[in-house]
C-alpha cells in the first residue's frame, strides 16, 4: 500500500468482551456490515479480531476464534477489501490467510505461538509486530521497565531480526509499540513522546491509541466511546512523530482529521 500518506486501520472486533466495542458486532453479518461501513468512511485496511486482548481478558479456544473471524474475512475478501487479522495464534493466521487476509496483526510479535514465524514466512502476507509485556490477563499488574523507550525499541529490533532470519523480508513488516499493553500511564506517555525513535527503525510505525484508558485517565472520562477527541489528539501527535498507520474505531472522524492535517502539512 502507498505509505506516502497515513493509513487508517479500522477495528472490527467479533467478540463479546473487547474493551470498547465488544458485543457490537457479534455475528458475521453485523461484522461485515460494520466493516463495509468503515471502508466507505475511509478505512484503508479492516482489522478483524476474534479474541479480546484487553487487560484482564481470558483466552478463547482456537475453534471459537476461527468461527468468529473466518466467515467475516472471506466475505470482505470477496469484496476486494484489504483485510488484517488480529490474532496471536498460528492456526488462525494460516486459516485467515487462506480466507483472503493479507496482513497479520499480532500482539505477541509472532512470538506467542512457535509456528507463527513459519506461517507468515511461507506466505506473501505482511505483518504488524507489537510489543506487549506479559499476557493480556495479567499485563497491567504493575508493569516495570528501567527505560521503557529503550526496552520496547530493543524488543522490536530483536523481533525484526527474528522475522528476517525466518525469511520474512523487512519490507513486509510494520511495528507497533503497544500502547496500553503492559504499560503504566507514565510508560504510555513516554512512548508517545518518543515515537520518533521507533519510526527511525526503518519500518512503518503503527499506533493504536483509539479510546484507550490512558485517554480516560487524562480527561476523566470513564466511557471509552466518549474518548474520540482524545483519540484524535493522540493520533495526530503520533503522525507528527512519524506514525504511518493509525488503528482506530472511529474511522469517519479520523479520516476528516487526517485530511485536514495533511492539507496543512503539504
Amino acid at each position: 500500500m502507498d505509505l506516502g500518506r497515513p493509513l487508517i486501520l479500522g477495528v472490527v472486533n467479533v467478540t463479546p468482551d473487547s474493551f470498547s466495542d465488544g458485543g457490537e458486532t457479534p455475528s458475521c453479518e453485523l461484522a461485515v456490515e460494520r466493516a463495509c461501513l468503515l471502508k466507505e468512511q475511509g478505512a484503508d485496511i479492516l482489522d478483524i479480531g476474534g479474541e479480546s486482548t484487553r487487560p484482564g481478558a481470558e483466552p478463547v479456544s482456537i475453534d471459537q476464534e476461527l468461527s468468529r473471524v473466518i466467515p467475516v474475512i472471506e466475505a470482505l475478501a470477496r469484496r476486494g477489501i484489504c483485510v488484517s487479522v488480529d490474532t496471536r495464534n498460528a492456526p488462525v493466521m494460516a486459516a485467515a490467510l487462506q480466507a483472503g487476509a493479507s496482513i497479520i496483526n499480532d500482539v505477541t510479535a509472532l512470538e506467542g505461538d512457535a509456528q507463527s514465524l513459519g506461517v507468515v514466512a511461507a506466505s506473501t502476507a505482511s505483518v504488524i509486530l507489537m510489543h506487549m509485556q506479559g499476557q493480556p490477563g495479567t499485563m497491567q499488574d504493575a508493569p516495570v521497565y528501567n527505560d521503557v523507550v529503550t526496552e520496547v525499541g530493543g524488543y522490536l529490533v530483536s523481533r525484526l531480526r527474528a522475522c528476517e532470519d525466518a525469511g520474512i523480508s523487512k519490507d513486509r513488516i510494520a511495528i507497533d509499540p503497544g500502547i496500553g499493553f503492559g504499560k503504566t500511564q507514565d510508560h504510555n506517555l513516554a512512548l508517545l513522546k518518543n515515537l520518533g525513535a521507533f519510526a527511525a527503525l526503518g519500518s512503518p510505525l503503527v499506533l493504536g491509541v483509539s479510546r484507550k484508558s490512558f485517554i480516560g485517565r487524562i480527561s476523566n472520562e470513564s466511557d471509552p466511546a466518549k474518548r474520540l477527541a482524545g483519540s484524535l489528539s493522540a493520533g495526530l501527535a503520533g503522525l507528527a512523530r512519524g506514525v504511518s498507520i493509525l488503528r482506530v474505531h472511529d474511522v469517519l472522524e479520523t479520516r476528516q482529521a487526517l485530511d485536514v492535517w495533511q492539507a496543512i502539512e503539504k
